[in-house]
């Protein structure tokens, strides 16, 4: 059986991911690995980051006295946010630590304060205005006893516009402001079923789960 060490803590991210692929994998986060390094996310775009988090993940599961499963063993990494168009694709890589910026403080946001910015922000943009989209890049990359292979990234986005007053109580992050293209509810109104079949995420998985990189040999 083939071990998908998805590097996150996020137990919403885990549960799309799941659901997407199926249960042909054996699943793990770094929950089970917590000496696992914290890894910096200071790139410029979602793959940056989702290729540095794999491979820096990847490499220290191939090191000696790492207790790794055997292979074959590969590190699922995302990075995704939201892109504004009428804030020229904010905030982007930084969508989770929207508000934290703007406070200069470090780290991630709450997603209420979060999302209170973006709302600040978009106070005076007509709707016709206020496209947007949900972006996610996926990195994998195998871990070996001697080296890392060559990450593949695969990309998905769902398009939509953000409303100027929250929606719904499922989901996470930007959910309750993202109406998406096509339906007449929020993220957060949704439920998971319809999400997992339409987000960023569920788009950037598929086009990894078509693409037969995941083999168990």
């Amino acid at each position: 059986m083939l071990t998908l060490i998805i590097a996150t803590r996020n137990r919403h991210k885990v549960g799309e991911i799941r659901a997407v692929l199926g249960d042909p994998h054996r699943y793990l986060t770094l929950a089970d690995f917590p000496a696992a390094p914290a890894v910096v996310e200071d790139g410029a775009t979602f793959a940056d980051n989702a290729r540095k988090k794999a491979t820096e993940i990847a490499t220290w599961l191939g090191q000696p006295g790492v207790d790794c499963p055997a292979d074959p063993v590969w590190v699922l990494a995302d990075d995704s946010g939201l892109e504004v168009d009428a804030l020229d694709g904010a905030p982007g890589v930084h969508s989770a630590r929207f508000a934290a910026g703007e406070a200069g403080v470090e780290g991630n946001a709450p997603d209420v304060a979060n999302n209170a910015r973006l709302l600040r922000l978009l106070a005076r943009v007509p709707a016709a205005q206020r496209t947007a989209r949900f972006r996610c890049v996926i990195a994998l990359a195998r871990v070996s006893a001697t080296a890392t292979d060559d990450v593949t990234l695969h990309e998905g986005s769902c398009e939509g516009r953000i409303l100027e007053e929250s929606r719904g109580t499922a989901g996470f992050g930007y959910d309750p402001l993202f109406q998406p293209d096509g339906y007449p509810h929020t993220f957060a109104e949704l439920g998971e079923s319809v999400k997992n079949g339409i987000s960023h995420r569920a788009r950037a998985l598929a086009a990894l789960a078509a693409s037969g990189t995941l083999r168990t040999s």
